[in-house]
């Protein structure tokens, strides 16, 4: 890559060809994990996080190194993912909590009839059955889940749309595929 101009305080700099990504790679992994780190509080998914950042950034290298500070925008990004990971890991604590007091309450006479829908739903794609979990399980709205999914309103409801639709066959069969 040539050398670059840039304009600072109308003076020109000559801006050095940016570093090899593996160069780049070795001196901000231990950081971003630390970042990822303090934002999600997790170490396993500390590490996780600092690993997808890291991907992007490869992706576009070649236009994220001539960037002025190119850490700047890896640490914008894992953070952006701490964050994702946090929000998801909050509706899945808010699911779990409320599912675990459903499970206290006698609500359903067929118990075994829920395991089999549970069952079914494991069965779907793996937004199909995010969607039907978020919206009959923590009991969000489609804008709420469209927030955790990070996926656009219309999308959630295809999603609990073909998930219905798929777990219509096996339910009226009596759970039998």
């Amino acid at each position: 890559m040539p050398d670059k101009r840039v304009e600072d305080d109308s003076e020109l700099q000559v801006v050095k060809a940016a570093e090899p990504f593996e160069v780049f790679f070795r001196r901000e992994f231990p950081k971003m994990v630390a970042v990822a780190y303090a934002v999600s509080g997790s170490r396993w998914a500390a590490e996780e996080l600092a690993q997808e950042a890291f991907l992007r950034a490869h992706r576009s290298w070649e236009k994220i190194s001539g960037y002025h500070k190119p850490g700047a925008w890896l640490r914008r990004v894992t953070i952006n993912l701490a964050n994702s990971y946090l929000r998801t890991r909050v509706s899945e604590v808010k699911a779990l909590e409320k599912f675990a007091l459903r499970r206290i309450e006698p609500l359903d006479p067929h118990p075994e009839e829920e395991m089999e829908f549970w069952q079914e739903v494991k069965k779907l794609p793996r937004r199909q059955r995010e969607a039907v979990a978020l919206h009959y399980v923590d009991e969000l709205r489609t804008q709420e889940i469209a927030e955790v999914m990070e996926i656009s309103e219309s999308s959630v409801r295809t999603h609990l749309q073909r998930g219905r639709e798929a777990l219509a066959g096996p339910m009226s069969e009596g759970g039998s595929s």
